[in-house]
This record gives structure tokens, C-alpha cells and sequence, in this order.
């Protein structure tokens, strides 16, 4: 299934979203990609932008995710939701975790968006909760 999302570009040198493979084994995300140069030092967190705004439909929307060849060096995304009715510049927060700076190039891939469908829940109070076999077993109650 492929669905239309309007992408403008709000810099010459910005680049749209691309699948690095599709089709029936694609990837589950496009990848997003640096407008500007950045430096992303020890334990700092970073807003990149990537100089495209997004229109989505009114059903869907994205989430922004970690690529895991900067992860595996210690770059993480955080705060990565982005509604059906934002319309303006998709910025990327980027944690580094390493110990070491991380340098980024403008064009240099820095995160993934997943398109999502939005549903909405209505979330009804009740007294209690049913039983199931699990429980209220969290964090490690697989033993793992």
C-alpha cells in the first residue's frame, strides 16, 4: 500500500525522504537526511533540521527513529511524533550518548520517519482492571 504525502522544500539543498529498498522487502522507513552541517557533542542533545515540511493526511502521521548506524555510535532520537496537522519544518532531535563528538554533514542520513496510521482511543475509567497471566509483571518479569 502506498499512500501520497505532500513534501515541500524549504531549502534548495534539502532532501526528500527516500527508501533505501522497496518493494514486497522494503524498508519500513524512509530515511531523513541533514540540511546543514552539525556537531553533536558528548552528552548534548541537538534539534537538526532537514529543511523539508510534511503535509500528512488527516489519517495518518510519523514517527521519527533511530538509524542503527548512528546508534551503534551513539546517536539516538528523541521526541520523534509528528501529527497529521503540523505543517512546519520536521526537525530532528539527536541525543549523543558516546563519549566521543559526532559530526554530521548537510545531506548526511540522521534518522528514519515511519509513516503511521493515527487512531484515536477513547479511554474509559473503570474500577478495575481484568486478570490476565501476566499481571502487573514489568521491567525483567520474563526473567530476562
Amino acid at each position: 500500500m502506498s499512500i501520497a504525502i505532500q513534501t515541500q522544500k524549504l531549502r534548495p539543498e534539502a532532501k526528500l525522504p527516500r527508501y533505501a529498498h522497496t518493494g514486497p522487502w522494503g524498508d519500513l522507513a524512509a530515511d531523513l537526511y541533514s540540511a546543514e552541517a552539525a556537531v553533536i557533542s558528548p552528552g548534548s542533545t541537538t534539534l537538526v533540521p532537514t529543511g523539508i515540511a510534511m503535509a500528512f493526511p488527516a489519517d495518518y502521521g510519523a514517527l521519527v527513529e533511530d538509524r542503527s548506524g548512528l546508534a551503534v555510535k551513539g546517536i539516538t532520537t528523541l521526541a520523534g511524533v509528528i501529527d497529521p496537522g503540523y505543517r512546519g519544518e520536521i526537525k530532528v532531535v539527536l541525543t549523543n550518548v558516546s563519549s566521543a563528538p559526532i559530526t554530521l554533514a548537510a545531506g548526511d542520513r540522521i534518522a528514519q520517519l515511519r509513516i503511521v496510521q493515527r487512531l484515536q482511543a477513547d479511554f474509559v475509567e473503570v474500577e478495575k482492571l481484568d486478570e490476565t497471566t501476566r499481571g502487573s509483571g514489568g521491567f525483567g518479569s520474563t526473567g530476562a
